[in-house]
């Protein structure tokens, strides 16, 4: 990970939660606020997280997200934070497929996003903190 994105404080770094399963969102929230992260935002698709991260000017240190979802999912969304030259932290996540999971994860690399880490859901918390630096 590079040192622009090794936080002082969890409570100082920002993460959205990309997930159309309210189940799904909700324990993501609950294993980042055990691990002390205050600042988690939550969108149900790639078009809102894609709206939400247009509408502001500080985007979050990471991004967690499903590969499947409605409207907008990984992949599309995937697309847009590279156009958007997002620089945060990425992790991929599917409940579905592991093979579809390994090809995301090789196109969001070969399109220059900082993808810390894809896995078949759901994450463990330990993982998730590995991941985080924390």
């Amino acid at each position: 990970m590079s040192a622009s994105l090794m936080p002082l404080s969890q409570d100082l770094t920002s993460v959205m939660v990309v997930d159309d399963d309210p189940f799904g969102q909700d324990l993501l929230c609950c294993m980042l606020n055990a691990q002390g992260f205050t600042h988690v935002e939550v969108a149900s698709n790639g078009r809102d997280a894609l709206r939400q991260l247009s509408d502001t000017s500080t985007p979050p240190d990471y991004l967690i997200f499903d590969l499947f979802m409605p409207d907008v999912d990984g992949f599309e969304l995937i697309n847009g934070l590279v156009a958007s030259r997002y620089k945060g932290g990425v992790i991929l996540l599917s409940g579905v497929d592991p093979e579809m999971l390994s090809l995301a994860r090789v196109m969001a690399q070969e399109q220059g996003l900082n993808v810390l880490g894809a896995f078949v859901k759901p994450l463990r918390a330990e993982a998730l903190a590995t991941l985080l630096n924390h």
